[in-house]
């Protein structure tokens, strides 16, 4: 296991595109909004370079307090956009994603860093930076599912528990069918990047379960504390409506 992650030439990334540009082309042909693909690949593009070089300034420094700083702006980011397709007012629900991911993927990444990996220092940023991403990340999608699901139920007229419960299990639906398929469909995540960098397949499938239960824990965590705060608001958009 001596083989290392050769670098690829820009002209060949450029060939990766391929298939997602393909996706574009059926959006067009089928009359969907195909502009917005092209904006999110773009902004994928832009955003990625970008932190490419930021982080190589990061991990060159190994500063706590920009290590916190970007903390920061990772939470506040996941969930401005956890709430990007919601119905409700974003002024209203941005602090329920904010305290809600900062719960769930806070104390998720806690435990994974200072316990499980035992981080000396504690913000070692070439594992809290990547780490936070993938809790912050998972946090972030279970909320956005959660929040459109229970809107959704509670506009059909469905109490709140009801609907809690439902909107909860669709927003487990993502993280439950990848806990189902790592090791039989999918090397997702860490494992992968270990595997082809050389690493031992038996030391990366440690990690990989390590992450596996950081992002189911963290998106289940979140979701279930959005949408105990968000109980207030959609029983009262639900009393105005009746």
């Amino acid at each position: 296991m001596n083989n290392s992650i050769s670098s690829i030439p820009f002209g060949n990334l450029a060939l990766a595109l391929i298939p997602a540009l393909a996706v574009v082309g059926i959006l067009y042909t089928w009359a969907h909004d195909y502009r917005k693909s092209l904006y999110a690949l773009a902004r994928m593009l832009v955003q990625l370079l970008l932190i490419g070089y930021f982080l190589s300034y990061v991990f060159e420094t190994n500063n706590g307090g920009i290590v916190a700083v970007m903390l920061a702006i990772m939470l506040c980011a996941a969930s401005w956009i956890s709430m990007r397709t919601a119905r409700q007012s974003l002024r209203k629900w941005f602090p329920k994603a904010l305290v809600s991911i900062a719960l769930g993927g806070g104390i998720t990444l806690l435990v994974i860093t200072q316990a499980v990996l035992q981080l000396k220092p504690w913000y070692l940023t070439t594992f809290m930076i990547p780490l936070a991403g993938m809790i912050f990340s998972n946090a972030m999608n279970s909320i956005s599912l959660a929040a459109e699901r229970l809107s959704a139920e509670m506009a059909q007229g469905s109490h709140y528990e009801k609907a809690r419960n439902i909107a909860l299990q669709a927003a487990l639906i993502p993280i439950t069918n990848m806990l189902l398929a790592v090791g039989l469909v999918a090397l997702p995540g860490i494992m992968t990047g270990q595997i082809l960098s050389g690493v031992s397949p038996l030391l990366a499938v440690r990690y990989q379960i390590m992450v596996m239960c950081m992002v189911y824990g963290s998106a289940g965590i979140s979701a279930a504390c959005f949408l105990v705060l968000a109980r207030p608001e959609v029983r009262t958009a639900h009393s105005d409506a009746g």
